[in-house]
């Protein structure tokens, strides 16, 4: 019988597969020094951004999606 595989944790608090297979993260850069960042910059931070290509294949793999 095939074991299942262990959600590797760190992966799952930094990820998130969506339910149409999506794999989104948070942007780098938008925790500090926001003053000197402009009002669009700091925005687009605040969106979740999509993953897409071969390391999106290998976050899904892990994350047991």
């Amino acid at each position: 019988m095939k074991q299942k595989r262990k959600t590797k944790k760190s992966l799952a608090k930094r990820f998130k597969v969506t339910k149409s297979g999506k794999v989104l993260h948070r942007s780098s850069f938008g925790r500090h020094l926001k003053s000197a960042k402009s009002k669009g910059q700091k925005s687009r931070y605040r969106k979740p951004k999509e993953l897409t290509g071969k390391m999106a294949k290998k976050i899904k793999k892990v994350a047991g999606k």
